[in-house]
C-alpha cells in the first residue's frame, strides 16, 4: 500500500530529460542561486556513471578545470537541472568509467561514435 503511494508521488516528479548514456560528453545547464538572483551555469564533461531508477536516478559528470579533475553528481529529474545537452556520443564498454579518474590528457579521452 505505502509502496504504491510512494511510487505514484515519484512518478509525478518525473520530467522529460535528454537521452544520454555513460561515455557521452554533455552540457548540464544547472540553476544556481546567488543571494536573491538566480542564474544558469553550464557544466560540460563526460558522464562517468548513471545510477538509480525513477525519481531517485542520478548521473555523475567529470571534467578538467585548471588541470584538476572535477566531478559533480546531479539528480536526473531535479528542478535545478534546467536541461542536459548531448555534445557528442562516446563509445565505451563499461557501465561505470571510474578508470578515467587515473588518467590525464589524451589518455582520459573517450572514443566518439561515428554515425
Amino acid at each position: 500500500m505505502t509502496q504504491e503511494i510512494l511510487r505514484e508521488i515519484e512518478n509525478e516528479a518525473l520530467k522529460e530529460v535528454a537521452e544520454f548514456m555513460v561515455g557521452d560528453t554533455v552540457k548540464v545547464h544547472g540553476k544556481i542561486k546567488e543571494g536573491n538572483r538566480e542564474r544558469i551555469q553550464v557544466f560540460e564533461g563526460t558522464v562517468i556513471k548513471k545510477q538509480g531508477t525513477g525519481a531517485r536516478a542520478t548521473f555523475t559528470v567529470r571534467k578538467f578545470s585548471n588541470g584538476v579533475g572535477v566531478e559533480k553528481t546531479w539528480p536526473m529529474y531535479s528542478p535545478l537541472v534546467e536541461k542536459v545537452e548531448v555534445v557528442r556520443q562516446g563509445k565505451v564498454r563499461r557501465a561505470k568509467l571510474y578508470y578515467l579518474r587515473d588518467r590525464v590528457g589524451k589518455a582520459a579521452k573517450v572514443k566518439e561514435v561515428i554515425k
